[in-house]
């Protein structure tokens, strides 16, 4: 019972940890930061509508997705056609923080996620993940994806 009731304290006390330390993240973000995290947050709403041209509209032209590790795909009928087969999945991606650093007109956006969608034969799926993108400035102030790694914890292992 003592080790039921301190696991759930442990639990508790992380979980408030990670919640002050993302409240905190957000504050201390600079209004440009804030703008690439905002940038980054209308991909993923567009990608949970299963709204093509709104993913899209977040990639500058030419960009690179890995939807597997080490695997680059660039060429815009493919880029599209691997989106859209992830909508049948019909996923949602949670952040537990985000990370931006900016130099320039680039921008490095880094965040831990994890996925909940559902299988064709109707089985849950999860996965979770390090995502590492790049970002660009462009010229009317607008940030864009340029490389777009979901899979940055593999570099890890």
């Amino acid at each position: 019972m003592i080790r039921v009731l301190g696991s759930t304290l442990l639990l508790y006390v992380s979980l408030i940890n990670v919640s002050l330390a993302t409240n905190l993240e957000v504050k201390n973000m600079t209004n440009e930061q804030n703008t690439i995290i905002e940038r980054i947050k209308t991909m993923t709403s567009a990608f949970h509508n299963s709204d093509i041209q709104g993913v899209l509209a977040s990639y500058e032209k030419g960009a690179a997705v890995m939807f597997e590790p080490a695997k680059q795909v660039s060429n815009p009928t493919e880029f599209k056609k691997m989106f859209e087969g992830f909508f049948q999945l019909n996923p949602k991606f949670d952040y537990s923080g985000h990370e931006v650093y900016i130099a320039n007109d680039l921008a490095l956006h880094i965040a831990p996620w994890v996925m909940k969608g559902t299988a064709p034969d109707g089985s849950v799926i999860e996965q979770s993940g390090l995502s590492v993108s790049v970002l660009r400035k462009q010229n009317n102030g607008t940030w864009l994806l340029v490389l777009d790694n979901p899979h940055g914890e593999r570099l890890t292992q």
